[in-house]
């Protein structure tokens, strides 16, 4: 090859290299700054202090939280600390959580937990917690029965699966079903960072059940929160930084066919839906260098989003909440109840704050 040839490669090569490190730098809004929006009569929940990283809240005000969240490049204020769950009554106006005792058998030491979901058993009102474990960096998707009146877990069952690898969030849909979002193709830190940087669209949703287990939505660039509509008949997925959430028509057979997708100009994490309204609720993160490459001084901020109508032709986005981190940093969750607003958190702080 002669030197004009190598010349014209070269230029091709840094031509590519720029528009992927442009559009690299889009996805993560790494340029991006934040204006504050208050809400009134905010404050942090007490004794959290390493992160509220998934929230779900039952009808009857109980609300349970996932802390202590460890990974690669993720800051942890406790890293000596097993993960918890944390139970917080939202009808008791304490606003202090407390840790939910696990039962014997399971490796409390190596607990790491991520995203959760309950399901209600319609037939005896029995209570199942789904919780995506990380220990050892594997994905375990652990599934306890709620024991309401010694406020404990009793731990049922480990699920593992060769295509349950790198899951981020479930939803439940039985006592031993649910839905999990895949947040990435390899599990090498490095090829992960490719994984993103190319803008691959590998990630996507599984189903699991004891007798079938599938991929049944694909197209994902890293599949985050995910949760059903009131009605049962929609999943709504997050891409995390596709800054988009993915609608799903659930089939009858448990496979799903993709109705739309709503931008929302931010990193989605976790979702929820308000069980009034039907509004989703999303924690977002404005800025990914400054969550990943933690910096006190000038921390990561936090985003509160709320969709209504998403089914429509027109769904109204409003930004309910957002702080430069002075108060709440890297907000990784939304979720409502009776007027009551709960922000969590990866690694920092939950808040509370009045709606009405």
């Amino acid at each position: 090859m002669g030197a004009l040839g190598r010349v014209t490669l070269l230029v091709v090569f840094l031509a590519v290299l720029g528009e992927r490190l442009m559009s690299f730098c889009n996805r993560a809004l790494i340029f991006n700054e934040v204006e504050p929006v208050d809400l009134p009569g905010c404050q942090l929940l007490k004794g959290i202090e390493a992160g509220s990283e998934d929230i779900d809240v039952l009808p009857n005000g109980l609300a349970f939280i996932s802390t202590g969240l460890k990974g690669p490049g993720l800051q942890n204020f406790a890293p000596d600390e097993p993960g918890k769950i944390l139970l917080l009554d939202l009808e008791d106006g304490g606003l202090i959580p407390s840790p939910l005792s696990i039962s014997e058998g399971f490796d409390a030491s190596s607990f790491n937990p991520h995203g959760l979901s309950t399901y209600i058993d319609e037939k005896d009102g029995t209570v199942y917690l789904f919780v995506v474990n990380h220990p050892q960096l594997r994905s375990i998707v652990e599934i306890f029965r709620f024991v309401e009146e010694e406020k404990s877990l009793l731990h049922l069952k480990s699920v593992e699966h060769e295509l349950l690898t790198s899951v981020n969030d479930i939803v439940a849909v039985g006592p031993n079903s649910f839905y999990a979002t895949i947040d990435s193709y390899f599990s090498h830190t490095f090829l992960r960072f490719m994984e993103l940087f190319l803008g691959l669209r590998w990630t996507g949703v599984v189903y699991y059940s004891p007798g079938d287990v599938r991929q049944v939505a694909t197209g994902l660039h890293s599949g985050n929160g995910i949760t059903m509509s009131n009605d049962k008949k929609y999943i709504y997925a997050a891409d995390f930084s596709g800054h988009t959430i993915n609608v799903y028509k659930k089939n009858e057979d448990w496979s799903l066919t993709p109705i739309k997708s709503v931008d929302v100009n931010t990193l989605v994490d976790n979702l929820s839906v308000d069980p009034v309204t039907e509004d989703v609720w999303v924690g977002g993160h404005p800025n990914l260098s400054k969550l990943v490459s933690y910096n006190p001084e000038d921390p990561p901020p936090a985003e509160v989003i709320r969709i209504q109508n998403i089914h429509s032709d027109n769904p109204v986005i409003t930004r309910v909440y957002v702080n430069n981190g002075s108060v709440i940093q890297g907000t990784s969750c939304a979720s409502v109840y009776k007027g009551q607003l709960l922000v969590g958190t990866v690694f920092h702080r939950a808040l509370h704050c009045p709606l009405y």
